[in-house]
């Protein structure tokens, strides 16, 4: 029977006999012996290869490859503090699967070089740790979604209108027409709200946004969510729920993983619900108490965020932001049409903001309105218009950048660490 290291890392298996497989992490001789670090998807285990207790030509061989070999070894488990995980095995019989020789990742690679090689970097300890957080929040997503009793439910990656703004959208060809990559899948949520009432989607999203902070990808996954009869303050509710029940569950099976990337648990475990609230005046308020040069008016960038939220320890809501700096389809507020109904989620840490959300405009006459006054022709959103002639409701919506949030929990130094393969302005390999 062949086990997964992890398996066998205790003591009901010490002086048995087991058989692992993996790829070498590290190795290095010492006279007759090949001490062996094997790892693979669970853990690390260091093998004793001693060269008169296995076959001579696969100890030679063992001797000649690098790190990165496939191998398989079969031997006595003993324990042993001075291993790397406490434990070791007593080999004998190594079979070499694959052999490598020269692999090009080294400690003194340059950001640059792995980022050009992701497709082995991946292999590194630190990423298999974060891919094991990403999966974990991925999974608990969707429980949380059905628990709550949202359907799934999916929008086309091809479009013909912008949700976000023009300028940050793709062309692509398509067949003599042009379409664009999507930004969002919200309008479609949209229209599915008047037959299943919730729902949400977990799918790519693409914006051509010319920035080159450490927070911004062109192309992400994207959780969203829309709600018939939800008003902006039953959605927020929601949103503090799913993020308190994703960092419980990444905290539940991924712990292990997050002290291996150094990230303080200790603010994870104190983040309760529910979280805090501020209008956007109060925020500038704050920001400018904290000397941070911003004006009411101003959207909140990058830097400004990152400002700013180093003062918070936990999540908090931003909500009725000045209808200038909305799109379009955010709902005015009735008391203060000067500002809409929406909410920004702003992680704590420094990190600014990963969910973006509020009410959408449900009465026909307002949406023309606001779409005259920002200069876009009816005709091209004709779908989405018909939404509101024919059975209208109150709803909201949000949307959740997931590179965001696992870039945040898992307390990275750069959001292209929490996507397998990231593209950014300047990167489109491997």
């Amino acid at each position: 029977m062949v086990y997964h290291i992890d398996e066998i890392l205790r003591d009901e298996y010490i002086d048995k006999k087991v058989t692992i497989r993996g790829w070498i992490y590290r190795k290095r001789r010492v006279g007759k012996l090949i001490f062996v670090v094997v790892r693979d998807s669970t853990n690390i285990v260091q093998c004793v290869v001693e060269k008169n207790n296995v076959n001579p030509d696969n100890f030679k061989l063992l001797d000649k490859v690098g790190v990165e070999t496939s191998i398989i070894v079969e031997g006595y488990l003993r324990k042993d503090e001075r291993a790397p995980t406490g434990y070791e095995i007593q080999a004998d019989r190594i079979e070499i699967v694959g052999p490598s020789y020269n692999f090009p990742i080294t400690k003194d690679k340059s950001d640059e070089f792995l980022l050009d090689n992701r497709h082995l970097w991946v292999r590194s300890r630190e990423m298999t740790a974060i891919l094991k957080i990403r999966d974990t929040v991925f999974g608990a997503l969707h429980e949380f979604f059905r628990e709550k009793g949202y359907y799934e439910t999916h929008g086309p990656m091809f479009v013909t209108g912008a949700v976000e703004g023009g300028s940050t959208l793709f062309e692509v060809p398509y067949f003599g027409k042009k379409a664009y990559l999507t930004q969002s899948s919200q309008f479609y949520l949209e229209t599915l709200i008047y037959s299943l009432e919730k729902v949400y989607t977990v799918a790519p999203s693409f914006r051509a946004e010319k920035s080159r902070t450490r927070r911004h990808l062109t192309e992400y996954w994207h959780a969203e969510a829309e709600a018939a009869w939800y008003h902006n303050e039953d959605m927020m509710r929601d949103e503090e729920e799913m993020v308190v029940y994703l960092i419980q569950r990444v905290l539940e099976e991924r712990k292990r993983e997050l002290q291996f990337l150094k990230r303080d648990l200790e603010i994870l475990e104190g983040i309760e619900k529910p979280f805090k609230r501020m209008r956007y005046e109060e925020l500038i308020r704050f920001a400018q108490d904290h000397s941070v040069n911003i004006q009411y008016g101003d959207d909140l960038g990058a830097d400004e965020e990152t400002m700013i939220t180093q003062n918070f320890d936990a999540p908090v809501f931003i909500t009725h932001y000045p209808i200038e700096i909305k799109p379009f389809y955010h709902r005015p507020d009735p008391e203060n049409p000067k500002v809409v109904l929406c909410h920004d989620l702003l992680a704590p840490e420094g990190y600014g903001e990963i969910i973006g959300g509020g009410e959408r405009i449900y009465k026909l006459e307002v949406l023309l309105q606001r779409m005259e006054d920002e200069g876009l022709n009816p005709e091209d959103y004709y779908w989405y218009v018909d939404l509101r002639k024919y059975g209208s409701v109150p709803h909201t919506g949000f949307g959740l950048g997931m590179e965001r949030f696992i870039w945040w929990i898992a307390g990275l130094s750069h959001i292209k660490y929490a996507i397998p393969y990231p593209r950014t302005i300047r990167r489109t390999k491997p």
